[in-house]
């Protein structure tokens, strides 16, 4: 079975599932395309016995596959590229399609809750998940949209996004519009849960600007440290009790001169007191 990749990746994959699939800028078309040179109904696509035939709706602008034009009834195979105005749309047949990079084949998505409990499913480039059938990853519960989220690879990062879906997609119970999923992150959709297997990836973290800044401390001069007073010489305790004992030897010296002196300056005032007296 072909899917029609866009080139400008301007929405998911769509499988090629109808036996007419039509395209042009009118609204009953499967494919609508609001491009100035694209036709109301520009070309169709049916499927008949397993091959597909793009068939040109008589359009002035033409309908081109690998840059040839073509008429009606022109069989299309996988890796065919059909462009109609600017746009251009490849064919993929999924069983013949190239291997991917080994860095993209490492994610999966396990079924662990709801319907098909148990199945993996292989994540390369770009998968959406809902109850239609166009969905790489159809499910038929009715809490589901019709095109309930996209799961795509980017450098190796998975990331999920809600297409506008009635009931939300919830990680790890937290409901998102878009998230970067990381290995054991769980993704709840109505009843079916997810789990998402793959290599582990640090997602770039957002400069927080309110975050307190450490600026460095001016540099201050060490204060200088005082060095010890130099120690005093400690007295003899021998030559200081020497010196106590020989204090009072020297005053007991000195004692006996003033007592002398004291004893004349007496004889002398009664001397002179006995000779006033015989004056008289």
């Amino acid at each position: 079975m072909l899917r029609i990749h866009f080139a400008d990746n301007r929405q998911a994959p769509i499988w090629l599932v109808e036996e007419r699939f039509t395209i042009g800028q009118d609204s009953r078309n499967s494919l609508v395309l609001t491009e100035p040179e694209i036709s109301l109904f520009h070309a169709e696509i049916r499927q008949d016995h397993g091959q597909y035939y793009l068939s040109d709706c008589g359009t002035p602008g033409g309908t081109f596959v690998n840059g040839e034009r073509i008429g009606a009834r022109f069989q299309l195979r996988s890796d065919d590229v059909v462009r109609i105005g600017s746009l251009e749309l490849l064919l993929v047949d999924p069983a013949k399609a190239r291997p991917k990079a080994q860095a993209s084949a490492r994610w999966f998505l396990q079924v662990i809750k709801g319907e098909n409990e148990g199945q993996k499913y292989h994540v390369t480039g770009s998968l959406t998940f809902g109850r239609s059938v166009k969905c790489e990853l159809c499910f038929s519960d009715q809490e589901l949209s019709r095109r309930h989220c996209e799961f795509f690879l980017k450098d190796d990062v998975l990331e999920v996004k809600d297409l506008a879906s009635a009931n939300g997609v919830f990680v790890n119970q937290q409901k998102v519009s878009t998230a970067v999923l990381q290995p054991g992150d769980q993704i709840r959709m109505g009843s079916v849960t997810l789990l998402v297997i793959g290599p582990k990836v640090a997602a770039p973290q957002a400069v927080d600007e309110d975050a307190t800044l450490f600026m460095p401390v001016a540099q201050i001069p060490k204060a200088a440290v005082p060095r010890p007073a130099a120690r005093q010489p400690v007295a003899n305790p021998l030559r200081a009790a020497a010196q106590q004992h020989a204090a009072p030897t020297e005053t007991a010296r000195q004692s006996p001169n003033k007592v002398l002196i004291g004893l004349l300056v007496l004889a002398v005032a009664a001397a002179a007191a006995y000779a006033r007296k015989a004056l008289l």
